[in-house]
């Protein structure tokens, strides 16, 4: 029994997340993870391996949390991109305005400060994005359009995706982002019906 921990390790990891997401990893003290996780530093690194491995896992945590909701999102809508791209953003949005959770994305805020990040981290931050945008792509994957066109639509999302947990950190407001969300998915839309069009007519 002497050797079992006396706390509840799922719910430090929370508490952590929520300090990387609202502060970002340079400005994550070690001070301010003790705090909110209840840990002193002995256990801190006895339990996640010290600050570095702790913001992997949380970042692990963050993307175990929201995975499946942006999933189910992308996949409600089979062979009509863009509504499945509305019901992903909804949830980003949604997300965005629970009072409940940090503002903005962990995942934003982590990729803005990738330079100060060890390698592994930068990697991980990057592996992340390049996940969102896979799934991404694969919803665009049964337009006619070109390959590259979809690629670079795929990209385009996840930068306006990226955008918004920003501009929300700046305060704006939810119809304002919901707008840019909305416009986002009218370029999507246009751009794949001028593709489809062009590849029809060339045909």
């Amino acid at each position: 029994m002497s050797g079992r921990k006396q706390f509840d390790v799922g719910a430090a990891l929370d508490q952590a997340m929520r300090v990387f997401w609202q502060r970002g990893y340079a400005d994550a003290s070690l001070g301010a993870l003790c705090s909110a996780t209840g840990l002193g530093r002995g256990s801190l690194y006895g339990t996640f391996g010290g600050k570095d491995a702790l913001f992997r896992q949380c970042l692990d945590r963050y993307e175990s949390i929201y995975s499946e909701q942006y999933g189910q999102a992308l996949a409600a809508h089979p062979g009509d991109p863009v509504r499945a791209l509305e019901a992903f953003f909804d949830v980003i949005l949604t997300r965005i305005a629970d009072p409940s959770v940090p503002a903005g994305c962990l995942v934003a805020q982590s990729a803005t400060q990738s330079a100060t990040l060890e390698q592994e981290n930068s990697a991980k931050v990057r592996d992340l994005l390049d996940t969102q945008r896979r799934r991404v792509r694969a919803v665009l994957a049964d337009s006619a359009a070109d390959a590259q066109v979809l690629d670079e639509l795929a990209t385009f999302v996840v930068a306006v995706n990226q955008s918004l947990a920003v501009l929300s950190r700046a305060g704006t407001s939810d119809s304002e982002l919901r707008a840019v969300a909305r416009l986002a998915c009218t370029t999507v839309a246009d751009t794949l019906a001028r593709a489809t069009s062009g590849g029809a007519a060339s045909d």
